[in-house]
């Protein structure tokens, strides 16, 4: 059997129930980026060692999205034909790994410039695509209602993507590129020197 079939020659593909739609409608689009988002975790899987703890976190996440997959390209009104169920638990596992890691780190209490070992880089940019299929699935949500689970799902993975990228330098022992204070966490007392001279001085420290 060959990959390709022609049928989407015309702009056009289809999805769960056999409605075809444009390619660039939104839930094609919303689909679209969540595969690009599983896709990237890849990278990061592919940058870690087959042993490390994270790689059974990541192929669960992995193998969530493809179910989110199903679910998002199946009209609301014939969901509940879609053999393809979603673990109810998936946003809590995802708060509970980010519980752990905030436990032994500490949490952040800084903006921080996406990069530093090739890992955290990676975790951010997943972190922004995850941000991306969101902000496509509530543009779907409007048209046609997302079940609730995917939405929280998605919005506690750019957290997580954000929590493991830190935790990757703090295990690194590598400090943080630091660009200001979350404001919300700012006391009276906080000082208007720059945020350089202050990641500075505590890289020095440490």
């Amino acid at each position: 059997m060959r990959i390709y079939t022609r049928g989407g020659d015309k702009g056009k593909t289809g999805i769960f129930g056999g409605q075809r739609v444009d390619k660039d409608d939104v839930r094609i689009e919303a689909n679209g980026t969540i595969d690009e988002l599983n896709s990237a975790i890849g990278v990061v899987r592919a940058c870690l060692p087959a042993e490390h703890e994270w790689q059974g976190v990541l192929f669960r996440i992995q193998t969530g999205l493809m179910a989110v997959m199903s679910q998002v390209a199946t009209p609301s009104a014939i969901r509940e034909t879609n053999m393809n169920v979603l673990d109810g638990d998936l946003d809590k596992f995802c708060e509970e790994c980010m519980d752990r890691m905030t436990d032994e780190m500490g949490p952040g209490k800084t903006f921080v410039l996406p990069g530093g070992t090739l890992v955290s880089a990676h975790l951010q940019l997943a972190r922004t695509i995850a941000r991306r299929a969101e902000r496509r699935l509530w543009t779907l949500n409007r048209q046609d209602e997302a079940p609730a689970l995917v939405m929280r799902f998605i919005n506690r993975l750019s957290d997580l993507f954000f929590t493991m990228a830190r935790y990757e330098m703090y295990k690194a022992g590598d400090m943080e590129e630091r660009w200001k204070d979350f404001l919300y966490k700012k006391t009276p007392s906080s000082t208007s020197s720059s945020q350089r001279e202050i990641y500075e001085t505590s890289r020095d420290q440490d």
